[in-house]
């Protein structure tokens, strides 16, 4: 059973297990193809790490530096990429097909707000009673939803009814 602990990353020092290497010293310059032990030995001289950078390369490409300091480099660059992304979500606005202007307006605005923050929005249209009889005017609605917000949302699926309620969903363009 192999109990050895298996690390993430690129392979260093000892691990490194062909014969030769390309190599790079740690001031960025080429040296060229050198054996395995001839390049551990120059990386143990100058106090630092022999870190294959290139594994798929013919012969590998290996670099001398302090690999403390280049794991921490790379952490950094995958925080700063990890800040950069935007996590989509999907807002619901619930509306009604008898809903008054000012009540629509509060809603279009909250939507328009919600689009140009980058996230999609999932309009609800809600009826109750007898309203399920004129969905025409549900569909009128969405359809003003759309007009409006046209110039900065797509509608990805038209509307369409799911049971008592018909649903459209609205993304930045």
């Amino acid at each position: 059973m192999n109990l050895t602990p298996t690390r993430e990353g690129p392979r260093i020092n000892d691990e490194i297990g062909v014969p030769r290497v390309r190599l790079v010293d740690e001031r960025g310059q080429m040296v060229g193809v050198v054996g395995r032990s001839e390049a551990l030995t120059m990386a143990a001289n100058v106090g630092l790490d022999l870190v294959e950078i290139a594994p798929n390369a013919d012969p590998p490409v290996c670099k001398i530096l302090d690999f403390g300091k280049y794991k921490y480099e790379e952490q950094k660059k995958k925080n700063e990429a990890r800040k950069k992304q935007k996590i989509i979500e999907v807002k619901e606005i619930k509306l009604r097909p008898s809903i008054d202007d000012h009540d629509y307006e509060v809603k279009r605005r909250s939507m328009t707000k919600f689009i140009e923050e980058g996230d999609k929005v999932k309009v609800t249209m809600r009826f109750r009673g007898r309203e399920l009889a004129h969905q025409e005017l549900g569909m009128d609605v969405l359809m003003r939803v759309r007009g409006d917000l046209d110039e900065i949302a797509k509608v990805e699926p038209m509307p369409r009814m799911e049971g008592r309620q018909m649903t459209m969903v609205m993304s930045p363009k």
